[in-house]
């Protein structure tokens, strides 16, 4: 039992009545001065020349302050994304249905669409490859003719781990197979928008919905540069975001046509998308076709794993090309393996372009080694769970990839879901159990040179905390996170901190809120200020705390105790009170907190003091890309054990998920409300990829966009879900916890996929599991 005041306590999140109560300002609510409205005009062709942009008849249309086309482009030809293979206006060619031809800012929104429509473009079409099967072949169109040779991404995700062929020939029982994932869409509540506004002296500020708003400030920098104001200020300033998920961890091109448009009008300018555009204009996670290799001894023990992965990149780069950096995760340090080799390959087409998506890669990776594992342990005649405990990842152990495992849960998650679902108990013939583990990073993920977050901590003459963070709340509570750690630290109370942030000038740099890292990172930085600030408190309390006490008590005061008081070592904070730290019952010598605070600041004709403090933390970590595969790439790593148990009609191919268990080795609870939110959250999500949701391309066109036939799972679709919370006190992690955002997701496709197989006798390798997969599968 801990003594934690605030620490592992159900603090509800603090930002919860303000968006009930419909108060919050998304970007949908914000209005400025003279705001015009942008609309864009998107291809109509997967793969075509521009020959010719015709906007005579727009121009005239009242009401139009600007169209932005190649030709009118003051950006000229400015490109971005990770490979800067992406323009913002498309000038030569282009390369799927979403690319951007042309845009307008109007006085209003039906006359900016008006003006799009009267636009005309004329095409020169060009023939377009549809998979990556397709484009690697050698007579295959070359989408980046101008760059490269080839469609394949001089990208060489390649890890490898002990001799492969030695420990082949030391395996009793091997399986191979293939999986596949589809594009699946991050069905964001709130949709995309920005403002972009332009002072009388060129100075850009932005209202975005982003997780990484000092990278986007990076990003529109550059654009500043090629807009010839490159000595200018950026200020991005982010209002309530409405869901994330991935797709705001990067900047897009509307984002900057915003910018231009505002330039070229001296005017703010606003976009937001339909849910239509949402669909079309945002970019999804990335489909892979997995093949994969694994093997064991005559006891169970894995001896190697082998597997390969192909990536549809779409027409352009965004982060979704850096995902396999975490497949490797889970590739090479999933279950003690002594020998691994896995390789990514990414490939051009001319379908939508991939996008980062919670668990980054992790949970594609985990479908193919969770369902194979299950294959192989039917072709060993072992138990699922028994293979998974003989395997299992321990404490101190350092894997192939090289990730230091501090603390872990792993065993102990497994053995949890075991017994929650009952694994041996008899089941009717269309019933099944099904399971499956995880990896993923939990302090942190190095993919950038910087994984560092900054916090700067002021408490003002009432005993009130203000703390400015780089960081993004996109839903996950870390306001309220970082309020109760401060709290815990500094003696007083989660209500006494405010939590400033969401804005590039006035919060310190933070690299983003992704990789499951952000309640890492902040709380570490924020006790770090915390224990600064205290110290500065206590050591300005010797000075003044015996003077002050005698004045209070008057000849009641016991010279012992006064004499404690000249010792910073002797004081502590609590409950908004500094008290002798040996003597907690002698209430007479406690001494308000905001008092003492003022007493520091007006010290009459002394300089006078303000308690402020500021910490970066930067983990202790190693950067992984593709010339550096290996190396610690997370301060610490978080293991969870999904299981279901699923019932399946043998007449529609329905699934009914009857029960599902999520064991979790979380370190320790900050808070269990948010905590357990997330991974409820996180399962719901993972549900929909496993059983329902599927964006449908036709020769590259989106035929779904839109939540008529895009499904997702729903109130009305859930079901009884126990959550098992494992605590490992990671030495690395603020008082021993971890980064839990994205593990709710990540193994649940495979948990699903082989309570099913279990059920049915079927094995399917193909996401969604769909009822028509499923009826297909029986009748063989």
């Amino acid at each position: 039992m801990s003594n934690y005041k605030f620490i592992g306590k159900p603090i509800p999140k603090f930002d919860a009545p303000e968006k009930i109560l419909g108060e919050a300002q998304y970007i949908h609510d914000l209005k400025r001065k003279n705001m015009l409205y942008a609309k864009i005009k998107r291809s109509e062709y997967a793969h075509a020349k521009i020959v010719n942009i015709d906007i005579s008849k727009a121009k005239k249309l009242p009401g139009v302050k600007a169209i932005l086309t190649r030709d009118t482009n003051p950006a000229k030809n400015f490109s971005i994304g990770f490979m800067k293979d992406n323009p913002v206006i498309k000038y030569d060619k282009v390369r799927n249905f979403k690319d951007e031809v042309a845009a307008v800012a109007a006085i209003s929104e039906e006359i900016a669409q008006e003006a799009i429509d009267l636009i005309k473009v004329e095409y020169e079409p060009l023939p377009a490859v549809f998979s990556p099967e397709e484009a690697m072949k050698e007579d295959a169109p070359i989408i980046h003719d101008e760059k490269f040779n080839t469609n394949v991404l001089p990208l060489n995700w390649e890890i490898s781990h002990g001799n492969l062929d030695e420990w082949k020939k030391k395996t009793k029982y091997m399986v191979k197979s293939t999986y596949r994932t589809t594009w699946v869409h991050h069905c964001c509540m709130g949709t995309a928008g920005i403002i972009a506004e332009f002072d009388t002296y060129n100075n850009l500020t932005v209202w975005l919905p982003t997780q990484i708003p000092f990278l986007a400030q990076a990003d529109f920098y550059d654009l500043m540069k090629a807009l010839g104001l490159g000595d200018k200020k950026v200020r991005v300033i982010v209002p309530t975001i409405g869901g994330a998920f991935g797709n705001k961890l990067d900047t897009h091109c509307h984002d900057f046509i915003a910018i231009i448009l505002a330039y070229m009008t001296k005017r703010p300018v606003k976009i937001i998308f339909s849910r239509e555009e949402e669909f079309i204009g945002m970019v999804p996670r990335q489909p892979t076709i997995i093949e994969i290799t694994q093997g064991c001894d005559e006891n169970g023990k894995l001896t190697f794993r082998e597997a390969r992965a192909l990536l549809d990149n779409g027409a352009y780069t965004s982060w979704g090309a850096t995902t396999p950096s975490v497949m490797f995760v889970p590739m090479s340090s999933l279950y003690k393996v002594p020998a691994i080799y896995f390789k990514a390959t990414c490939v051009y087409t001319n379908n939508i372009y991939a996008q980062a998506f919670r668990g980054y890669g992790n949970p594609q990776a985990t479908f193919a080694i969770e369902s194979n594992i299950d294959e192989l342990a039917k072709e060993a005649n072992i138990d699922p769970v028994e293979l998974r405990l003989i395997n299992a990842n321990e404490e101190n152990q350092v894997t192939p990839m090289g990730l230091k495992i501090s603390s872990c849960g792993m065993k102990k998650c497994i053995q949890a879901v075991k017994e929650k679902l009952k694994w041996n108990k008899k089941r009717p013939k269309n019933r099944g159990v099904g399971l499956a583990a995880l990896i993923h990073v939990g302090g942190a993920a190095r993919i950038y040179k910087s994984d560092g977050h900054g916090i700067m901590l002021k408490l003002d003459d009432f005993g009130k905390v203000s703390i400015f963070t780089g960081a993004a709340e996109i839903g996950q509570g870390s306001e309220t996170s970082l309020s109760q750690a401060v709290a815990e630290v500094l003696g007083v109370y989660p209500e006494d901190v405010t939590i400033i942030r969401h804005d590039t000038t006035v919060c310190p740099w933070d690299v983003g809120t992704h990789a499951s890292r952000q309640m890492y990172v902040s709380c570490k930085a924020a006790v770090k200020c915390a224990i600064e600030a205290k110290k500065k408190i206590l050591n300005y309390s010797t000075k003044f705390l015996k003077k002050e006490l005698l004045k209070k008590l008057k000849d009641k005061a016991e010279e012992k105790f006064l004499n404690l008081t000249e010792n910073p070592e002797n004081l502590d904070i609590k409950d908004r009170f500094i008290f002798l730290k040996d003597y907690p019952e002698k209430k007479e010598y406690y001494f308000p907190l905001d008092k003492m605070l003022r007493r520091i600041h007006f010290r009459g004709n002394k300089d006078g003091d303000m308690i402020m403090t500021t910490y970066f933390f930067e983990p202790d970590t190693d950067y992984i890309s593709p010339q550096s595969p290996k190396g610690n790439m997370s301060e610490t790593y978080v293991f969870a054990c999904h299981g279901a148990e699923v019932e399946v009609d043998n007449e529609t191919g329905k699934v009914k998920i009857l029960k599902y268990v999520a064991a979790h080795d979380v370190g320790k609870v900050i808070n269990p409300i948010l905590l357990k939110g997330q991974i409820y959250g996180g399962i719901m999500q993972g549900i929909g990829m496993a059983l329902l949701e599927e964006m449908i391309l036709e020769k590259g066109k989106i035929m779904n966009p839109d939540f008529f036939d895009y499904k997702i799972p729903t109130f009305m679709d859930t079901f009884p879900i126990e959550i098992v919370l494992i605590e490992t006190n990671d030495p690395h992690g603020p008082f021993g916890a971890k980064g839990i955002g994205e593990i709710g997701l990540v193994a649940v496709n495979p948990a699903i996929a082989n309570a099913i197989a279990n059920a049915t006798g079927k094995r399917i390798r193909s996401l969604p599991i769909t009822s028509e997969k499923i009826l297909e599968e029986l009748k063989n």
